[in-house]
């Protein structure tokens, strides 16, 4: 099924996240042991979350082909103080080329690709940062959802 690509106009979101340098295509490798310094980070730190969900925000590099800053992060309710490798960040807020991609996250290139594709046909360039708001993980793959966004310039 195509992926749909809307315009929205998107808000900051609070995260505490974890920041690594990642080369392209490792990010399935990197995500994991960031993210759990962060869930270990949120569990001591009581009323810093309750329902957010993980973000992933990706600075996009100048030259293609080059290592890609990302902040790997859980939504929560407020700035803090930074401790350890956690720190407090946003996402940024602007219009946006969203798409929701509805599947295992092995394919969620196809949501990827599809903004690609939508922002070359309707001439529309990113802003330099991109993200995936993770949904609720469901028993079945094929029932979870993930958004992707590219704040546009």
């Amino acid at each position: 099924m195509p992926v749909s690509v809307n315009v929205q106009t998107v808000h900051p979101r609070k995260l505490a996240a974890v920041r690594c340098e990642v080369a392209p295509g490792a990010v399935s490798s990197a995500w994991g042991p960031a993210l759990g310094k962060v869930w270990k980070f949120i569990r001591s730190h009581q009323g810093l979350r309750i329902d957010g969900h993980n973000i992933f925000l990706y600075h996009h590099p100048a030259k293609p082909g080059a290592p890609i800053l990302c902040d790997f992060g859980v939504e929560v309710t407020r700035a803090f103080e930074t401790e350890g490798e956690v720190y407090a960040t946003e996402t940024p807020g602007g219009e946006a080329a969203v798409a929701v991609h509805r599947g295992p996250y092995n394919r969620m290139n196809e949501a990827h690709d599809a903004i690609g594709k939508w922002m070359a046909k309707n001439r529309r360039e990113s802003a330099g940062h991109s993200w995936e708001i993770y949904g609720d993980p469901t028993p079945d793959p094929a029932h979870t959802e993930t958004t992707v966004v590219y704040l546009l310039k």
